[in-house]
């Protein structure tokens, strides 16, 4: 088993070097000028997605932008082992998806979960624009009417429309993906609004853009711990912590802990993480191309923001229990955060096995702590239990707060998934520190 885990350490890092991808880019490049046919963009659209309805608005200027041929495909039922929590996951998508419209002035779903038969004649008139030449606004209407109360005309799914949301689904599932709201351009995938600098990006590079290069889809980040004027915040506001709700495992996690500290050292305020036990030692599934999708995504994300990753030594199992079971003693210390930043870094970015005591003494040590005392702690006969309590407890609270999944982050009233939504929490952090 340690034999497979250097390995596989070795295998995430080539997976992710940039080697690889320009390598299967310039396959893709090949494969495009043979077929001596304009780039193409398949968008993949499911009727109740809130994240598709933003995406619908805002693809005729990308239409117009870039040079390329633009498709979409139309699915309904998504695969159940890759929504751990769907009902809430449908919950936070329609509050989500307010947040990133206000952003960047897009309509926003006024209606909380759109009725079963509403769904279906939604889904019944985007599967008959599949089929006709392409006119985004047609489809932007369609997701006018449903995410915004419109009364719509009962009408049912014909066999063959049922039959080709069926083909549809299972080319989404043989092509790797699992998320509806997603773009496919040279085999690499982009979801929702978030994702769309990567895709802008890459069609710049291309030479595919119709005028002057930019990239417009930047805003959940580009203003990240902004300038402001310390004199003036309110001091007994500054009291007020940034709670992150976080997994050793978790790739997206790595990149929250690292913003989530930075943005918390930026402001000066309290910063308190929260450390959860992974799906997976749950008992909950992460499926095998929802894990790399996940992977591979971090990297580029990682990329963009300047924080290493991608030598990763997954820590599940016994490197997860040795990392919580020694985190109360950090805590202790007062460097539980530099201990998890530690910990993060080491398995994330530098292939550190933390299953062993080798491994494990790095990370500890550079944390400013004893390594003896890890040790002592980790002889106890309780060592894998003592900590599960308040594990589960971190978890019960990031429930309760709406959240099911880490990265979550939080600010006073404000619980937000994803370390993509920081933007949202600084603008919390801001209107605080500095009311008007």
């Amino acid at each position: 088993m340690m034999l497979q885990k250097r390995l596989q350490r070795h295998g995430a890092r080539l997976l992710s070097s940039h080697t690889l991808k320009n390598l299967k880019r310039r396959s893709w490049q090949v494969r495009q000028a043979l077929t001596a046919g304009k780039p193409q963009v398949e968008v993949w659209l499911r009727a109740n997605d809130p994240y598709c309805y933003l995406l619908a608005q805002v693809l005729p200027q990308l239409q117009q932008r870039f040079a390329v041929n633009w498709r979409f495909r139309v699915i309904a039922s998504l695969q159940d082992d890759m929504y751990p929590e769907p009902e809430m996951w449908q919950h936070n998508a329609v509050l989500d998806s307010g947040f990133l419209a206000d952003l960047y002035g897009l309509k926003a779903p006024t209606t909380e979960a759109p009725s079963i038969a509403q769904v279906e004649v939604a889904t019944a008139r985007l599967l008959e624009l599949q089929n006709k030449p392409l006119d985004w606004q047609q489809v932007i209407a369609v997701y006018n009417d449903l995410w915004l109360g419109n009364n719509l005309e009962t009408v049912s799914l014909t066999n063959a429309q049922k039959q080709l949301l069926a083909n549809n689904e299972q080319q989404l599932q043989d092509e790797g993906h699992y998320l509806s709201a997603t773009l496919n351009f040279h085999g690499e995938w982009y979801w929702g609004l978030d994702r769309l600098d990567h895709l802008e990006q890459r069609l710049n590079d291309l030479k595919l853009n119709t005028s002057a290069a930019s990239v417009e889809f930047n805003k959940t980040y580009a203003n990240f711990c902004r300038p402001f004027e310390a004199t003036n915040v309110d001091k007994e506001q500054k009291k007020q912590p940034l709670i992150l709700y976080f997994s050793i495992r978790s790739p997206y996690s790595h990149l929250g802990l690292e913003r989530a500290l930075k943005l918390a050292q930026h402001y000066d305020i309290p910063f308190i993480v929260k450390p959860v036990l992974p799906m997976i030692m749950r008992g909950l599934k992460v499926p095998p191309t929802k894990k790399f999708y996940i992977f591979l995504d971090t990297k580029r994300e990682a990329d963009k923001l300047g924080i290493d990753y991608g030598f990763v030594a997954d820590p599940l199992g016994l490197g997860v229990e040795r990392c919580y079971a020694l985190f109360e003693y950090a805590r202790e210390q007062g460097k539980e955060v530099e201990y998890l930043l530690s910990y993060a870094r080491g398995v994330n970015a530098e292939g550190i096995l933390s299953e062993t005591d080798a491994g494990l003494k790095i990370i500890v040590e550079r944390a400013g702590l004893q390594w003896s005392q890890a040790q002592a702690i980790l002889a106890r006969p309780d060592w894998r239990t003592a900590w599960q309590d308040w594990a589960e407890e971190n978890r019960e609270e990031m429930i309760e707060q709406g959240q099911w999944g880490v990265p979550s982050v939080r600010y006073q009233d404000l619980t937000l998934w994803g370390q993509d939504r920081i933007e949202f929490i600084e603008q919390a952090i801001r209107s605080t520190l500095l009311p008007e």
